[in-house]
Formats: C-alpha cells, sequence, structure tokens
C-alpha cells in the first residue's frame, strides 16, 4: 500500500529528511530533475515553465535548467525578477538558472503569454504548491485562465495550481493537467474535492532514497491500495469446497416500493463467491423476488399497511439470520418503525453484518444529534460495515457538512472512533471512495463515471457480502477485505463501460461482469508482481 498524506504531513517528513542528512535545498534539486525527467518523456522540442512565488517556483526552475541541458528550448515565465522572489531557496536556483541558456519573460501580458502558449510542446505549471489555499490572485489568476483557453499538455510540479492540496477544492479556477508530478508523496487533496478532475495522470516521485525507512515516522492520512494488496482475495477455490464452505448470506430489504434493490444485492453476493444466499423480504414483494431469483430461497416477513418490514419483522428476521455466515440489511427497505425495530435488532446478534442504503437512515433517524453520540447501539463484537454516501454519512454524524472525500473521512472517524471496535470499517462512498476503520483509512481503486447510477450501491453491497462470506475466516484487516470489494465494484464499472459506453451502464449491467471483474483485478495483482506479460494476457 502507498501513503497518501496531508500537507502537514509532507512537512513533518521533509523535516525527518532534513535531519537524517538531505536538506530542503537538495530535495528541491531532486525535484526538479524528476519533474525533466517527467518532461522528457513527451519528447518536446520547447517547454514553457511557469513558476510563482515560493518553492514550487523553484522546482520549476530547476526543471527549466535541466531541460536546457538536455537541448530543448526553455522559456520561463515568473511574476517577478529572480533577484525578488521571496522565497531563499527559489531565489537562488532562479538567479542561476536564468544565468544560463534559457529564455525569462518577467510578468508578461496575457496576449504575451498566450503566444509562448502557442509555441510551447509541453507547459510546466509550477506557480502555485501545496501552500496554496483560497481565493488566487493576479497576476496567477490571469496566467491559470490563459493557459485552460490554449489547453496546451501541461505537467504540473506537486499539485495544479489553483487546488487546495488540503482539501481538493477549487476557489476559482485551477490548472488542468495531463500529468501532476507529486512529491514524496502523493498529497489526500489530489484524491478529494474537485482534486480527481484537475490532476489528470498521477506521478509520484519519491526523491529520497531511503523512503521507506522514513515514511512511517509520519502519520498517514490515508493509504492506497494496489492489485497486490488485495492478491489473497483472488486465490482460487479450493477442489474440496461446498456450498457451504463457501458461506451463506442472508440479504435482509426490499420493499412493495423497492422490490427491484433486494435483487440486485442478492445476485450480487452469489456472483462475488457465496455459496448459498437468501432473501428476507416483506411478504408482499417475496413473489416477485422469487420470480426474479430462482436459484434464491425467499423468506417472506410480516410487513406493514406499506409494503415494508412491519412490527412483527425483527424476531423473524433475527431468528433467521443467526443461521448465516453475513447478512447485510438495507437495500430497498425504505424507513418505516418496522425497519428500524429489524436494523437495531441485527445489530445485538453475533453475525458479520453490512447495513446499507436504508438501515443506514434507520439508523440516523434513530439517533439525536448522530450515532456517535450513542456509540452503544452500534458497538458490537462481530463485524459491522457501514456503506453510506456522503449525504447517508451527514446523517450518520447529526447533520455534519460531508461534501468531499476529507470532510468524509473526518465523519467516518467520528463514528469508528466513538465505537472504538477495530471489527467496524465505514466504507465512505464517493468519487474517490474511503474504506475507515479505527487506525487506517485506505483508499481502495476508483472506478468510472459509469458507476454513478441508481442501485450501483446495492450491488457493492452484495459484492461485500458475497466476499465476507467466503473470506470471513481468512480476514486479519477488515479494512482490506472492504477495499477488495470495492475495487471489484470498479473494476465491473469499467467493464460495463466497455461494452455499453460510460453513459448507457445501468447498475443490474454491473451483476455480470463480477466475474470479469475479478479475472482483471487477478491480472493486475499478477502483473504488479511480474507474473504476466503482454504474451500471456
Amino acid at each position: 500500500m502507498k501513503p497518501v498524506l496531508s500537507t502537514d504531513e509532507v512537512t513533518r517528513l521533509e523535516d525527518i529528511i532534513e535531519k537524517e542528512g538531505t536538506s530542503k535545498a537538495e530535495l528541491m534539486e531532486l525535484a526538479g530533475e524528476f519533474v525533466a525527467q517527467e518532461v522528457m518523456r513527451l519528447k518536446p522540442q520547447r517547454a514553457l515553465i511557469l513558476t510563482g512565488f515560493g518553492n514550487n517556483g523553484g522546482d520549476g526552475w530547476v526543471a527549466a535548467d535541466v531541460l536546457s541541458q538536455k537541448g530543448v528550448s526553455v522559456d520561463v515565465v515568473t511574476p517577478v525578477e529572480p533577484d525578488e522572489i521571496p522565497a531563499v531557496l527559489a531565489r537562488h536556483v532562479a538567479r542561476r538558472t536564468a544565468g544560463r541558456d534559457v529564455s525569462m519573460y518577467v510578468g508578461p501580458s496575457r496576449d504575451e503569454l498566450a503566444g509562448l502558449l502557442e509555441q510551447a510542446d509541453v507547459v510546466v505549471d509550477a506557480i502555485l504548491g501545496t501552500g496554496f489555499h483560497g481565493a488566487l490572485r493576479t497576476p496567477f489568476s490571469i496566467w491559470i485562465r490563459t493557459v485552460n483557453e490554449a489547453a496546451p499538455t501541461v505537467v504540473s510540479v506537486d499539485v495544479p495550481s489553483g487546488l487546495d492540496a488540503r482539501t481538493g477544492r477549487v476557489e476559482d479556477d485551477c490548472i488542468r493537467a495531463d500529468r501532476t508530478v507529486t512529491m514524496l508523496a502523493p498529497k489526500i487533496g489530489l484524491y478529494s474535492g474537485d482534486g480527481p478532475e484537475y490532476v489528470g495522470e498521477l506521478v509520484c516521485g519519491e526523491l529520497y532514497e531511503k523512503m521507506d525507512e522514513v515514511i512511517d515516522d509520519v502519520d498517514h492520512a490515508a493509504e492506497i491500495v494496489e492489485p497486490v494488496d488485495i492478491v489473497d482475495y483472488l486465490q482460487h477455490l479450493p477442489a474440496n469446497v461446498d456450498k457451504y464452505s463457501r458461506g451463506s448470506v442472508l440479504v435482509v430489504g426490499g420493499s412493495t416500493q423497492y422490490p427491484g434493490a433486494a435483487i440486485m444485492a442478492a445476485k450480487a453476493a452469489a456472483r462475488a463467491g457465496a455459496g448459498y444466499v437468501a432473501v428476507a423480504a416483506p411478504e408482499p414483494c417475496a413473489n416477485l423476488i422469487r420470480l426474479a431469483l430462482p436459484s434464491i430461497p425467499v423468506f417472506g416477513i410480516p410487513y406493514d399497511s406499506r409494503g415494508s418490514f412491519g412490527a412483527a419483522a425483527r424476531n423473524a428476521v433475527c431468528e433467521l439470520a443467526q443461521k448465516y455466515s453475513c447478512v447485510v440489511c438495507g437495500p430497498g427497505m425504505t424507513v418505516s418503525a418496522g425497519s428500524m425495530d429489524v436494523a437495531l435488532g441485527l445489530l445485538e446478534l453475533d453475525v458479520p453484518l453490512i447495513l446499507d442504503a436504508d438501515a443506514l437512515n434507520c439508523l440516523a433517524k434513530a439517533s439525536i444529534g448522530g450515532i456517535d453520540k450513542t456509540p452503544e447501539m452500534y458497538r458490537r463484537e462481530a463485524p459491522l460495515m457501514l456503506t453510506p454516501h456522503y449525504r447517508e454519512l451527514s446523517r450518520l454524524v447529526g447533520g455534519d457538512e460531508v461534501n468531499d472525500l476529507v470532510s468524509a473521512i473526518d465523519a467516518a472517524q467520528k463514528l469508528v472512533w466513538a465505537a472504538g471496535s477495530d471489527n467496524l470499517v465505514v466504507i465512505a462512498k464517493g468519487p474517490t471512495t474511503a474504506v475507515v476503520g479505527v487506525e487506517k483509512v485506505l483508499f481502495p481503486m476508483s472506478g468510472p463515471a459509469s458507476l454513478a447510477t441508481a442501485g450501483s450501491g446495492d450491488v457493492l453491497a452484495g459484492i461485500l457480502a458475497g466476499s465476507t462470506a467466503l473470506w470471513a475466516d481468512q480476514v486479519d484487516i477488515w479494512e482490506l477485505l472492504a477495499s477488495y470489494a470495492v475495487a471489484i465494484h470498479s473494476y465491473t464499472g469499467f467493464a460495463a463501460a466497455e461494452e455499453y459506453g460510460e453513459k448507457s451502464v445501468m447498475a443490474t449491467d454491473l451483476i455480470d461482469f463480477i466475474g470479469p471483474a475479478m479475472h482483471l483485478a487477478g491480472d493486475e495483482a499478477l502483473r504488479s508482481l511480474g507474473l504476466l506479460n503482454g504474451e500471456e494476457e
């Protein structure tokens, strides 16, 4: 797993590296060389380097120097003369580079900048770094707008200028990079909020050769889960397996209004590997689910006048649930008094439990001011996984604003730290999904925009349930199992988009691609281990 750091954690890491004998001046030289190396991959004849007032600009000056020595024609744009740059290290390298074979333009007009952009094969954005937040000021607001209008090939240094590296928010405007070359470790803002829209391809230069020795000396805002990290969950089934040893799933959900959600979750759980799947649904919709899922038992449960779980549902569901390896509750069940009783009753059982969709809304409704205020409601010994999207997560923490990855992680940590259980995981669903436990925050592979469709979450809940049933006895880190399920869900999105087109994918399509998604994930894991080459694919 690769660490993702906050801006404060990066600063602490730089201080540690300096104490180990590599100065910040040396890191700037290494950063500039790495930027130049990435630019050279694009084989430019002419490069335009846009620099700012700080050390990010210093990286750009170093890159300009290296590129000119490699035979690239280099133009450097700076807001002030090199002697007037306030950052000491940046001022030093700017003076050095300005005296060499580069062309320098100080505070060019908009038209002059547009002309330089037109001549450049590659533009290096070294204007604003990780310290930036808030509103853009001139001349940078003008520069960024001019660059985006020209739409050249852009390589951003550390973060695209205009992006808040702490939160991923863009207040005014931001460079749209084709490639972002970040240093030491990715910053969390590159994955949060507006970040993914502006970053382009992300490349990380570790710079320090002993990074493995020092990276764990600072906290990690999160860690990126790579295919090799989930390889244990991609192994083949043993020859002596049977439907019981593969684990069983009970899907508790559905209603006369939303029977399809339970159908999708159950089918996805079976596709994900569970040997036996059943559904407990309100009696009025049970026959419809039976017709859709002929191989899956469906238990009709007492219901209310709206066709949702009724007052007598809790006992019936809880009696059933104790017979299964994993229970997923919530898809399509609506928020009602009976549904709330069912969700709260399942929390009292000693069985791995996934609460999704309306089960989460039932929890939120049962609390005052957020469930973290009454952690005894959801604190339990058996594993518990909550799968909220941002609006559901906001309800769970009493209405706190949750609108990006950073605020989602903060809200999820409120829940897991209040309960304090190693077996509690919050899967905060979004453009970048965060899997949050007491000690770890993991980023599984993100899926495409095609996953943003009604019912996609029901499929994820089913994949998570089927995976839990199959692998529960072998889990050391529940966050990693959840990350595996999220990754498989993401792969289904890519596979379905390839088949139907990004805008035409429906949630039911994803289910049929769960098997191919597992193959894709397995191939990626083998490739990262060097065990699969192009001829073997």
